[in-house]
């Protein structure tokens, strides 16, 4: 399936839909292309957000800001495989089954399935700024990762 419907078909079935991942075999590739999907749709979602800046900052460009922001993203890649690591080290503590691979993809498969929710969170931090809409999107958003996160890190680790 493509990436697009993969990502509706996880708030349906998110077990179903990473048993389909591993069950394509190892691959670090298709791992770290999950990431980058993430990564991707996290940057674009900030474009928003630096416009706003910029213009409020009475700069004549945003292009420094979203810059620094690629910088930022680019920062991510190996925290996420850390946090992976210790999620791996975690299942394992409490009798998981599952390898570091499986919890790398739960990782990042639960950062790309959430990157819609990170444009959204960016259109409305740039279109509407602070406040309450901002509140909601970040804690739905926020809430919504933790939530597939685990539900596929208890998949992973069921082995």
């Amino acid at each position: 399936m493509t990436v697009s419907t993969d990502m509706v078909a996880t708030w349906r079935r998110p077990r179903e839909v990473l048993r389909r991942h591993l069950a394509r075999g190892r691959s670090e590739p298709f791992a770290f292309s999950l990431l980058l999907v993430f990564l991707i749709l996290a940057f674009v979602g900030q474009w928003p957000i630096a416009a706003r800046a910029a213009f409020l900052a009475g700069e004549p460009s945003a292009l420094p800001r979203i810059l620094a922001t690629a910088y930022g993203v680019l920062i991510l890649i190996p925290v996420a495989y850390a946090v992976a690591a210790l999620s791996r080290l975690l299942g394992r503590a409490f009798g998981g089954q599952g390898s570091w691979y499986s919890a790398r993809i739960a990782l990042f498969w639960a950062l790309a399935a959430i990157g819609p929710l990170l444009l959204l969170q960016g259109l409305v931090a740039g279109m509407i700024g602070p406040g309450p809409a901002l509140s909601a999107v970040t804690w739905i958003g926020g809430l919504a990762f933790l939530w597939l996160w685990a539900t596929l890190l208890h998949e992973a680790e069921r082995g």
